[in-house]
């Protein structure tokens, strides 16, 4: 066996809570005006609920506005009052204790940023990396992307049966690869083993929470029937027995503490900066979606099985600092990673205005994407994202023919 595993959590989970609130925040504020600029932080704990950071907008927002943003987004993940729990054993949107700590940007920083001429420079000095594979559909690892979709069937019955189960859910996938060559070949074998934790009423005995979830598992669409064997593989189901009590009420959330589940599984570095609760100058944010972009049409033109991105900035320039490809050794003939980090650096400007241009990021709306819709799902490798669009792929193909 060669084993490898990734987690998820769902839009209930305390931190993905922080998350969707800060990014809700950068929505609305974007949709009053496009140029503002946005870096905030949220902390919930009990029924306590901070938002603190820097803002700089045309738009006039009271504090009570904030207030309501907060609110709504708490509401909009499910944690409505409408389930079959106590008030004690999760959050309740009408107890919340909502305080704004939020400053107007410093100038230093807006001086570097807001650049003569219409170009904008990096919100912040920093590397980021993007990561494609073959593994899955998606074009990501495939313990990721299978442990999502569990995540999120989960949670969607959660939604609709809140009568049963919570809705701060954590779900894990172990792919076995068999050997470490179909590791780097990027081909797995099979589902090894499944962790899912989910909260349940007091009525629910954990042998019956352990058979709803089985069945959940068992019919869930996102695990494929190739690699999954109900009858050759581990599952763990709420692994501590009694989970009841849930949620911010029994926990905390913290902005940018899951960005492993946001982004590649842990299969594929990270830059180490949060996406959630900054805009779109923010290069932690725009260049992980322009890095992932790059990397996910390298391998649907064929050039590799496997891509993975970095770029890197300076604050207040507005080119890269470098641009690098690493195909892990899995390129197509006569592709070479040099080859590709040149021509790719020379092609696209990877500015943070071209990245906003090319993906919209600053009109962020309910007919594309919402950010706060990107917090709870996941920052890359959701169908219909922007930067999830295989658009390019005939420009790459045309570097097999140089």
């Amino acid at each position: 066996m060669y084993l490898f595993t990734s987690e998820a959590v769902s839009p209930g989970h305390p931190d993905k809570c922080a998350d969707i609130v800060a990014d809700s925040i950068v929505d609305y504020l974007l949709s009053q005006d496009s140029n503002s600029r946005v870096a905030s932080e949220v902390f919930i704990a009990g029924n306590n609920l901070v938002i603190g950071g820097e803002v700089k907008t045309s738009a006039n927002v009271s504090v009570d506005e904030y207030k309501r943003i907060a609110k709504a987004a708490i509401e909009k993940i499910g944690y409505n009052g409408k389930n079959g729990f106590e008030r004690s054993q999760t959050l309740h949107p009408d107890d919340l204790n909502i305080q704004v700590f939020l400053n107007r940007q410093s100038p230093d920083i807006s001086q570097g940023v807001d650049q003569s001429g219409g170009e904008v420079g990096a919100g912040d000095q920093g590397i980021m990396f993007g990561f494609a594979s073959v593994e899955a559909d998606e074009y990501m690892p495939a313990a990721i992307s299978f442990a999502r979709g569990l995540c999120d069937f989960v949670y969607r019955y959660a939604l609709e049966h809140g009568d049963e189960l919570g809705l701060d859910i954590k779900t894990q996938v172990t792919i076995d690869y068999g050997t470490k060559e179909n590791f780097i070949a990027a081909v797995p074998q099979r589902i090894h083993t499944i962790v899912v934790s989910a909260p349940s009423v007091d009525r629910l005995t954990i042998e019956e929470v352990r058979t709803l979830i089985k069945g959940l598992i068992d019919r869930c669409p996102a695990l494929p029937k190739k690699l999954y064997d109900p009858n050759n593989c581990i599952i763990h189901i709420n692994p501590t027995g009694r989970y009841v009590n849930h949620g911010p009420l029994h926990d905390s959330g913290l902005t940018g503490r899951k960005l492993i589940v946001d982004s590649f599984g842990g299969y594929a570095p990270i830059g180490g900066g949060a996406q959630s609760s900054k805009d779109y100058t923010k290069v932690d944010r725009s260049a992980l979606y322009a890095a992932r972009w790059i990397a996910k049409n390298i391998v649907a033109a064929g050039l590799a099985k496997k891509a993975l991105v970095q770029i890197s900035y300076a604050i207040g320039v507005a080119k890269p600092i470098s641009v690098s490809v690493d195909t892990q050794f899995t390129a197509a003939e006569g592709i070479t990673d040099e080859a590709l980090s040149d021509a790719v650096a020379k092609e696209f400007s990877l500015t943070p205005m071209w990245i906003t241009r090319t993906f919209g990021l600053d009109k962020p709306h309910s007919s594309r994407f919402l950010y706060a819709d990107v917090a709870a799902r996941g920052q890359v490798g959701i169908e219909g994202y922007p930067w999830e669009q295989i658009d390019t792929t005939g420009w790459f193909r045309s570097l097999l023919k140089k």
